[in-house]
């Protein structure tokens, strides 16, 4: 189910019909390794092993796929599992990959500590500087452009259009990774991308309950490559990790207009705080990507990040007085979790050129009422 439906349409029914058995609305968990075979080879509806396909694999697959615009979906058991199936499946020993230069501290360490060994070179460079992606692309050599938009920790903004543009120019693919923008925001596949990545477990499950990832993309070709790795190397997701996620997707349009609506309420707090130097939110006016992410994004997102005068102590007080807003890894969830990205989920890029600032603190913004968040933010400062 693709257009002319309306997201939340596609969110609640692609993939999704009413089960043909016993007319259940919501599509079953098929918790089973296995499948009957009618005969040597004959399977039933095409599956055989869990690990291989499975009907609530299909179904999240389906989903994800319509809501990016792509025509294939690959749901995997983490976004990190995703992100490490198609580097199988793209790169190859002395290939060379283009990064941000803020990059989630673990798709660094996949590159850096990983992949590296195996002769795949990945180049951080600020994804903001056309001129300096241009250079950093190597003509016949260069896998791939990955970008993030808005990036992990300081949210900032690349052009997805004019880097397809260079990077097809130069024989490369693009890669781009939506967890933070989602879907609902934002349309890779639509401007240039190749693929696009999802770390479900964040705003597409939403509840903070399950673990997932996905890569959507519209290749045939490719997809058929990515399905033999994804078979041969098994990082797929349970039946009801799938169904987790699936579930999510339905109030995936509902959910991130609250997400947006409390960020901005929360950015804007923030920016008049004497406590509070520099806020990292491309909705403000203030913020360098504002007018690219104006074109490129339905809204701005539910992320905010700030640095705290004062340097790290400071900014580890803060995160420790926080009431309402949980301390705690992760981002996407309908509660409001915050943590400083230099001792945590950035901390495998510290010593590198990918280091954060020490002050810097991530806010994921839930759902809840944004009063409280800012009162809860306020006394926090103090």
């Amino acid at each position: 189910m693709t257009d002319p439906y309306g997201f939340s349409t596609r969110a609640i029914h692609a993939g999704q019909e009413p089960d043909a058995a016993v007319g259940a609305v919501v599509p079953p968990i098929y918790a089973t390794s296995t499948f009957i075979q009618d005969g040597v080879g004959g399977l039933r509806g095409g599956y055989e092993y869990s690990r291989s396909a499975n009907p609530t694999r299909t179904a999240l697959e389906e989903c994800l796929a319509a809501l990016e615009g792509g025509n294939h979906g690959l749901a995997f058991a983490s976004g990190l599992a995703a992100e490490d199936t198609l580097l199988r499946t793209i790169g190859s020993p002395s290939s060379h990959f283009v990064v941000p230069g803020d990059a989630y501290g673990g798709t660094f360490r996949l590159f850096e500590r990983v992949h590296r060994r195996w002769g795949i070179d990945a180049i951080p460079v600020h994804l903001t500087d056309l001129a300096a992606v241009e250079k950093a692309i190597r003509p016949g050599d260069t896998a791939a452009v990955w970008i993030e938009t808005p990036t992990n920790p300081l949210l900032a903004i690349a052009d997805i259009e004019a880097i397809a543009d260079l990077a097809h120019a130069a024989g490369a693919l693009v890669v781009v990774d939506n967890t933070f923008a989602t879907p609902y925001l934002q349309q890779p596949l639509a401007l240039g991308a190749d693929v696009v990545v999802h770390s479900t477990t964040k705003y597409c499950g939403g509840h903070s309950d399950v673990i997932g990832g996905a890569l959507v993309t519209k290749d045939d070709a490719l997809t058929e490559q990515l399905r033999f790795y994804q078979n041969a190397i098994g990082g797929v997701p349970s039946p009801f990790d799938c169904w987790l996620v699936l579930r999510g997707l339905r109030t995936l349009a509902v959910r991130m207009e609250r997400h947006c609506d409390n960020a901005e309420r929360v950015a804007d707090f923030l920016s008049g705080h004497s406590r509070v130097p520099e806020v990292f939110f491309p909705g403000l006016d203030a913020h360098p990507g504002h007018d690219l992410a104006k074109r490129q994004m339905r809204r701005y997102g539910g992320m905010v990040s700030f640095r705290v005068a004062g340097g790290e102590p400071a900014a580890l007080e803060v995160i420790s007085r926080t009431k309402i807003i949980i301390l705690g890894e992760s981002l996407g969830g309908v509660e409001s979790l915050i943590e400083h990205p230099g001792r945590m989920t950035h901390a495998s890029v510290s010593g590198t050129a990918l280091e954060v600032p020490d002050d810097l603190v991530r806010f994921s913004v839930g759902i809840e009422d944004a009063e409280d968040l800012i009162a809860d933010l306020e006394q926090a400062l103090g």
